[in-house]
């Protein structure tokens, strides 16, 4: 592993720190599902401690109860399980430290770095001040030490209601860091927490918390995206003001998050499209959740594969979303068997094939690592509509008028007749085949340009088959417009009602193949004894740009 934030781990234990060895930490807030983005997180977090020998803990940063909920709890520890990493006894929640963290404001107190502040939320940030101009100072800020201990202990035990006090960190109302302008560090909410029920009537803030459960989990390196930069001087501060050892204590560092183009990994938003029913849910296959990406098909390998391909940059950048499917898609191309499959079919009748007559043809199962199936050939076949065109220009290499095209795995076939219905639309084409030009033949070296799928029509299983696209269309650039749901793409899904090879008829959920000359698919979970359904996970084609910044940093620019 190659990054920054490693070169850092291996300064500080050069200088003789962290002794004991790294640990870092996964935090996720439990107020939704890990997205794309989250992924990279979790794989730059365990990774590291993996390839340190350390730890990785996973905490949920869970304080705040008004947007959290056990189902998060849930789905979060089934998706990195589902990438591949585990937390082994190391699981912790926040919300297990909230009484250190209520001791520790009090020695805050006592020490005259905090105060209970009356003012409203609104008058706070008007106290604040701007980027280029100095807070004030609040009316209360310099109350006694004794009558904020008491103020404190009361908003504990309940006696005021929600927003009429908070605790503030004492620090500096002129700095030009305005997270240092005596940020909030408690508030009252009442609200019933998923993990601790009622028992709480005032919860810490989360720049409050972080520091100091990072601290108590003996974590090495806080690793958080760059929009915590400006917080980490109270980061510092905090475990300063309380003592910690700058030796041991954990120290935070900071990587640009992961943007895609066509994707949105705002929890705001995507909770947002699932509770206006724009998607089926969070794990719908056009959602960037991982639950979302696991149900299209995308396998943890591939998903692993990217993170590790765009690397750790010290700035943001767009990555182009053709890169994690590229990554999908060379995973599958080793592990994914292959089976045909028509989407859009059209009768096909070889007119000198006995009716009755039903023939066996083996079939490669994958081109490298073997294995072969028997595919049942008839009189009547299906092939896809689009690999015959009537008036065919010179390189048009499919079915034709009078035109021959090899069937994959069986014969050359012929097309003698076109049959069409009143409307002049073609309904049927009736062919011959060549009986010595398949494998073995005397005629099945015979060079054909065009090799075509086909299933066969009496044997063919119906399936419905899930076309998915981006779910958001963006401009050249990548960039959404500020009402996303305005770009909504109204072609993000497309249903083919299909006919697909006998072979995957008693197929599980969860299991990929690669329908020749379609792309990858992946049996859906709404699958039933009675219905097959496929989702589409990538197509067969793939382009994109790698440039490599001087840095070591890797950062995907643009699709070609």
């Amino acid at each position: 592993m190659v990054n920054f934030i490693q070169q850092e781990i291996d300064n500080d234990l050069k200088a003789g720190k962290y002794t004991d060895g790294i640990h870092t930490r996964f935090p996720p807030e439990p107020n939704g599902y890990l997205h794309i983005g989250h992924a990279k997180s979790v794989c730059l977090n365990f990774g590291l401690a993996l390839h340190n020998g350390g730890l990785c803990n996973l905490r949920f940063d869970d304080t705040n109860p008004t947007k959290e909920d056990v189902e998060f709890v849930d789905s979060i520890q089934e998706d990195i399980r589902w990438l591949g990493f585990d937390w082994g006894d190391r699981k912790f929640f926040a919300s297990d430290y909230f009484g250190k963290f209520y001791d520790f404001a009090v020695e805050l107190i006592k020490r005259g770095l905090a105060y209970v502040d009356d003012l409203t939320a609104e008058e706070i940030r008007a106290y604040r001040g701007t980027l280029t101009e100095p807070g004030k100072e609040s009316p209360y800020r310099n109350r006694s030490v004794e009558e904020n201990l008491d103020l404190f202990t009361r908003m504990k035990a309940g006696e005021f209601p929600d927003g009429s006090k908070v605790l503030r960190a004492k620090i500096d109302m002129s700095s030009p860091n305005i997270n240092m302008r005596d940020p909030v560090i408690y508030r009252i909410t009442r609200a019933t927490h998923h993990h601790t029920g009622d028992d709480w009537l005032i919860y810490p803030m989360y720049d409050f918390a972080h520091p100091l459960e990072d601290a108590i989990e003996n974590i090495t390196h806080s690793v958080c995206t760059l929009e915590f930069e400006d917080h980490r001087p109270f980061y510092d501060w905090l475990l300063d003001a309380l003592g910690f050892d700058p030796n041991t204590r954990p120290r935070q560092i900071e990587f640009a998050r992961l943007d895609l183009t066509n994707t949105i990994t705002s929890k705001r938003k995507l909770r947002q499209l699932v509770e206006e029913n724009h998607v089926r849910g969070w794990d719908d296959p056009r959602m960037p959740t991982l639950c979302g990406l696991r149900r299209r098909g995308f396998t943890p390998a591939a998903i692993r594969d990217f993170c590790e391909r765009i690397g750790v940059a010290k700035s943001n950048s767009l990555v182009d979303i053709s890169m994690l499917e590229h990554c999908v898609r060379e995973d599958l191309n080793v592990n994914a068997e292959r089976v045909m499959a028509v989407l859009d079919p059209i009768k096909v009748v070889l007119t000198n094939v006995d009716e009755n007559a039903v023939e066996y043809l083996t079939a490669e199962n994958h081109p490298t690592r073997g294995g072969s199936r028997f595919v049942p050939f008839t009189r009547e076949i299906f092939i896809e509509r689009e690999d015959f065109m009537e008036d065919a220009p010179k390189k048009f290499f499919r079915l034709k008028p009078d035109g021959e095209v090899r069937l994959k795995h069986a014969y050359i076939i012929k097309c003698n007749e076109v049959i069409k219905n009143s409307d002049g639309e073609v309904t049927e084409l009736h062919c011959t085949i060549d009986p010595t030009s398949k494998s073995g033949g005397a005629t099945a070296n015979r060079k054909i340009k065009g090799t075509i799928h086909w299933v066969s029509a009496k044997f063919a299983i119906p399936a419905e088959v899930r076309l998915y696209d981006y779910l958001l269309t963006t401009d050249e650039n990548g960039n959404l417009p500020e009402d996303f749901i305005a770009a909504l793409n109204p072609n993000s899904l497309i249903v083919k009602h299909a006919l697909i090879e006998p072979s995957v008829r008693w197929t599980a959920a969860g299991t990929h193949y690669q329908f020749l000359r379609l792309g990858y698919f992946v049996v859906d979970p709404d699958t039933t004894a009675d219905k097959l359904v496929f989702n589409r996970v990538v197509d067969l084609k793939s382009s994109f740009k790698v440039t490599v910044k001087a840095d070591v940093e890797r950062v995907i620019v643009k699709s070609r």
